[in-house]
């Protein structure tokens, strides 16, 4: 899996189930590290499933969001739990 260009903007769409009930979601993030930090971070882990990120030309989903989130040139401080 190729990684993102972190600096690139990014489009995060979540399904109907990733919000509760509430209608499908579109979400657009000034850099694909912030589309990727709000997957993990914001969203449950079972909203996950339901999630894709778009940067450039790539498309990440669910695990694959997971990966780039613990990948070791992740750009963003994250969360420690």
């Amino acid at each position: 899996m190729p990684g993102p260009d972190w600096s690139l903007p990014a489009e995060l769409y979540a399904g109907i189930s990733s919000f509760r009930g509430r209608n499908a979601r579109y979400l657009r993030f000034p850099t694909a590290a912030e589309a990727v930090r709000y997957a993990i971070e914001d969203m449950s882990d079972a909203s996950l499933r339901g999630v894709s990120i778009e940067s450039g030309d790539n498309r990440y989903e669910g695990s694959q969001i997971r990966a780039l989130y613990e990948a070791a040139d992740f750009p963003l401080k994250r969360v420690t739990r």
